[in-house]
């Protein structure tokens, strides 16, 4: 029997990662943020003055990629790189005054994309909903190599999901 990629569960779940990140694109253009530049931000939120390095674990991410996103946030002034005083290869990443403010606007705006997102799903729902989500990550996870501290995206978010 040929593999019916219409009813594929990867296919529909690559279908709602992208509706998900289309909309939170739309949500953040205001704020002249990407939506993977806006994981970094809620990062730092949290804790300012990380190391790149420390990003790049936490999201799962590449330093390539990381380098790339931060020199973009540094470029529009919601960032800025110092390094280490222990180690020249190292940088701690803070935010600049205009990427503080950021917060006070933009956490608001991902409460609300979260609320979108889980309207007229029911808590038993979004409960089971979780569960299975975490199976699956779970299951796709057993064939890469865990990494304990990295964090996904979705767990940065405070919306109820």
């Amino acid at each position: 029997m040929p593999y019916d990629v219409e009813k594929s569960y990867t296919v529909l779940i690559r279908d709602v990662h992208l509706a998900i990140s289309g909309h939170i694109k739309n949500k953040l253009s205001p704020f002249n943020l990407a939506p993977e530049q806006n994981f970094i931000m809620m990062l730092l939120w949290k804790k300012d003055g990380i190391t790149q390095n420390e990003i790049g674990e936490r999201l799962g991410k590449d330093k390539t990629n990381i380098t790339r996103m931060i020199s973009n946030l540094e470029n529009k002034g919601f960032v800025r790189k110092i390094t280490c005083t222990d180690d020249r290869r190292c940088f701690k990443i803070y935010l600049t005054p205009a990427g503080a403010q950021l917060e006070n606007e933009v956490c608001p705006v991902m409460e609300e994309v979260g609320q979108e997102l889980v309207d007229g799903i029911s808590a038993e729902e979004l409960v089971l909903l979780r569960r299975l989500l975490t199976k699956v990550r779970d299951n796709a996870s057993t064939t890469t190599v865990a990494n304990d501290s990295a964090i996904t995206p979705q767990s940065i978010v405070t919306a109820p999901l």
